[in-house]
């Protein structure tokens, strides 16, 4: 992955750009790091509801539900 803002200057070496060109490997260029999540997951990233809470089984979903967990775990402690 690389930012798509720096495509235009990416050098690469000849065997890669062979590599590219049949496929061996992938270049992708992303806007925004919920695209990168999404491409290393296959999980939507996911958004906020008007409430400020993510979808459930997004990836943000997900990692707010275990902080909040884990949160709760650390109180206990206290």
């Amino acid at each position: 992955m690389i930012p798509a803002e720096n495509i235009e200057d990416l050098m690469l070496r000849d065997d890669v750009i062979d590599a590219v060109a049949s496929g061996k490997f992938q270049i992708l260029p992303i806007s925004r790091i919920e695209e990168g999540i999404e491409i290393l997951t296959g999980v939507r990233a996911g958004k906020r509801d008007s409430n400020g809470v993510y979808e459930s089984d997004s990836v943000f979903g997900r990692v707010d539900r275990r902080l909040h967990e884990m949160a709760t775990t650390l109180k206990s402690f206290e």
